[in-house]
């Protein structure tokens, strides 16, 4: 019954902003941290950014200044605040959560987010 949902992909001009959110449900364990990856085609899946229980947050190089990511893993949300898109930021945008119990990870669908030029 785990389930990950995410919201807010779209189609979005370069320069402009999209705001991603993911809601866990279903999880019997506490949630270390959560975060967003992405994977464009032709591309290695990149790790975008993480936050963890107490707060902590880390970003990619390639997004650092441009994307914020906030949330609650009390509450098992996560979003991820994209500023200043770049055609380069078109990809799959994956919310995953890792549990406090045996430091199990789990999926979402995915988002697509898409920058045209």
């Amino acid at each position: 019954q785990v389930r990950l949902v995410e919201s807010g992909g779209g189609l979005v001009q370069a320069g402009g902003s999209l705001r991603l959110s993911c809601a866990a449900s279903g999880i019997m364990s506490s949630i270390n941290a959560m975060g967003w990856y992405r994977q464009a085609p032709g591309k290695q899946r990149e790790l975008v950014a993480s936050i963890t229980r107490g707060g902590s947050t880390n970003y990619a190089d390639s997004v650092k200044g441009r994307f914020t990511i906030s949330g609650d893993t009390a509450k098992a949300t996560v979003h991820l605040q994209m500023n200043s898109l770049k055609p380069e930021d078109t990809a799959v945008y994956c919310c995953y959560v890792v549990t406090q119990l045996r430091d199990y990870v789990y999926w979402g669908q995915g988002t697509q987010v898409t920058v045209s030029s």
